[in-house]
């Protein structure tokens, strides 16, 4: 007799269907870690205090670019447990190809790779040089496709004012135990 199981739930897809991600565009992007943990430092008085584990993870971030030559980078701030970009694709639908196959052409998912490699950079240098495998990210990431100057102006402000206001941000791990 077949036993039935009753079916995970699927995961909600996070990207927006059919939405060509390698092209030309500005992205809001917001990684956080597994169950929230704080592992890059500490917020004291209203400013960042980046422990070693945040200082790689803001090294890996400023580094997309060399793995990514077409990409720059805008505001961005490593906070205790999560991360929040701007991440500006320039490739003039010139993303370069991959075994003679052009990557936009192959699928749309080029920023979704971005952020795998910068995840799974920091991960393994986090393994190597501290030794600690605790450490993970949670599945996924949010993004927000920047549409105009205006959406730009408010999400740089959030960004850099971020710190200010961990007391109230909902990424509190503190906030979420209350």
């Amino acid at each position: 007799m077949q036993q039935s199981f009753p079916r995970s739930p699927h995961r909600k897809k996070n990207r927006l269907p059919e939405y060509d991600y390698s092209q030309v565009g500005y992205y809001f992007i917001t990684i956080c870690t597994k169950d929230r943990e704080c592992y890059f430092g500490k917020i004291k008085n209203g400013k960042m205090n980046l422990n070693e584990i945040g200082k790689l993870s803001r090294k890996y971030w400023k580094e997309i670019p060399k793995h990514f030559p077409f990409v720059e980078l805008d505001e961005y701030v490593v906070m205790p447990n999560h991360i929040h970009g701007i991440i500006i694709i320039d490739n003039d639908n010139n993303v370069g190809d991959n075994h003679g196959c052009p990557l936009q052409n192959r699928n749309m998912e080029l920023l979704p790779k971005i952020i795998s490699q910068y995840k799974s950079s920091v991960t393994r240098q986090i393994r190597k040089q501290f030794d600690y495998y605790i450490f993970a990210w949670q599945k996924s990431f949010y993004d927000h496709i920047i549409r105009n100057e205006k959406s730009l102006f408010k999400i740089q402000n959030y960004i850099i004012y971020n710190p200010l206001k961990w007391d109230l941000e909902k990424n509190n791990i503190e906030n979420l135990l209350i």
